[in-house]
């Protein structure tokens, strides 16, 4: 059932729009005396979620009883992190997302359809897993509310994904994130539906229809001026409201160039981006645009570690960026990155197999720390001074000195590819 849809490439919903939509959808729900929340955490800021959930909550009051971030592996929020996105909502309806402990198994999908979605590469089962809250928190409303985007493990974000791996566990969201590396996500990114979204899809459908999930969708752009604003928002119990986000996405958050690009400066905001985890975004976001013997800039002020878990961390320091290849022989014979698949897939997303360079500047991490995981290492400041983020402009940009350069302010919000390396036809 499809409650709002509104939404176009020109299009621009106000304060106000989004306000009259969530109010007038919830009426539709009738009365609901326990709602959950169910919103993305700091990492997902541009998503307008943080603004849609201040008025889930200026409708539902006493009511909204629980706020669960779908944090996935990423860590918890901070109070400060809560002030600036959730602003006038107290602190004490969120909860803390542990993926390692906080789960019930609400089905598996079986082996036989992983071997098929992923054509005879994989040969496991999958488990449905979702935060216990969902389940025995006994609510008469999920809210779940995020952006879609282009996303390089499922395709284009959110939809049951915010339940599935936001809310997952760690076999879960480790065997999704592997399925989508070892497919490709070159073959995914910006399509909707994809082998990891059918495993998703296949969970809602025969384990998840008792929870009364309800999705709130946004599709976020930037205008002429550099503004974000939002281009369209979808509400819905089923998979119509993903399917309209997802057509507008591709619309408004790719671009397809006509040439492939030689050198890419893309810089991550220190307040969003603190982890390689996160902030190679820049790296599969792009990968589609660079050309062959291509260059990849990031400046990365608040990079201070490669992942956000521990031990994710700690694996990623310890096999670095390699191919693909590489990667799967490492998950044969090593049982640490075999366990955490995540991880692998992970090392798979920010590898450039080779084709082109990759060089971060850290405000934290030491030229040895990036060498070691197999990127390469440049000054941030003196990187800042030439390449300034002040003075340039989203997309082609002609230096002082006759450089070209292709600028990307913040990789979350789109993807970028050249003619021949996608096969969907936007309009």
């Amino acid at each position: 059932m499809l409650l709002f849809a509104r939404g176009s490439d020109k299009d621009i919903l106000t304060v106000n729009d989004l306000k009259e939509a969530i109010f007038s959808s919830l009426s539709k729900l009738g009365l609901k005396k326990k709602v959950l929340a169910i919103p993305p955490d700091f990492t997902r800021y541009h998503s307008q979620a943080g603004l849609l959930t201040t008025f889930v909550y200026q409708y539902y009051k006493e009511f909204l009883t629980d706020i669960l971030p779908a944090l996935g592996t990423h860590s918890p929020m901070t109070s400060a992190a809560i002030n600036e996105m959730y602003k006038d909502i107290p602190h004490n309806l969120f909860r803390v997302h542990n993926w390692r402990s906080d789960l019930v198994t609400l089905g598996e999908v079986p082996t036989d359809f992983i071997y098929k979605v992923s054509e005879g590469k994989l040969n496991y089962s999958w488990p449905a897993q979702v935060n216990k809250l969902l389940v025995q928190g006994n609510h008469d409303l999920i809210l779940s509310i995020g952006q879609v985007v282009p996303h390089e493990v499922v395709g284009m974000a959110n939809y049951n994904k915010n339940i599935f791996i936001g809310t997952g566990g760690k076999e879960g969201i480790n065997k999704s994130h592997f399925l989508g590396a070892v497919y490709g996500m070159e073959r995914m990114m910006g399509h909707a539906d994809t082998p990891v979204r059918r495993v998703l899809n296949y969970a809602s459908e025969n384990f998840a229809k008792h929870l009364p999930i309800v999705y709130v969708l946004t599709v976020v752009d930037k205008d002429d001026k550099g503004n974000l604003v939002v281009r369209g928002l979808y509400i819905g119990d089923d998979d119509e409201c993903f399917n309209k986000a997802s057509e507008l996405s591709l619309k408004v958050n790719f671009e397809i160039l006509d040439k492939p690009l030689n050198k890419v400066i893309v810089y991550l905001d220190p307040s969003e981006y603190k982890s390689t985890w996160l902030g190679n975004k820049s790296v599969y976001r792009t990968r589609m645009a660079i050309a062959d013997d291509g260059e990849l800039i990031v400046l990365a002020p608040g990079l201070k570690e490669f992942g956000e878990d521990k031990t994710i961390d700690s694996l990623i320091r310890k096999y670095g960026y390699v191919t693909t290849p590489e990667v799967l022989k490492f998950v044969d014979e090593n049982e640490d990155i075999k366990n955490n698949l995540s991880a692998a897939a992970h090392l798979i997303h920010g590898s450039s197999e080779n084709r082109f360079t990759i060089t971060y500047c850290s405000g934290y991490l030491t030229k040895e720390e990036i060498e070691n995981v197999n990127y390469k290492y440049d000054d941030l400041n003196l990187m800042m001074q030439k390449y300034n983020p002040e003075l340039l402009v989203d997309g082609f940009n002609r230096l002082p000195d006759g450089e070209e350069i292709f600028f990307i302010s913040n990789p979350a919000l789109g993807l970028w590819a050249y003619k021949n390396k996608f096969n969907i036809d936007k309009e």
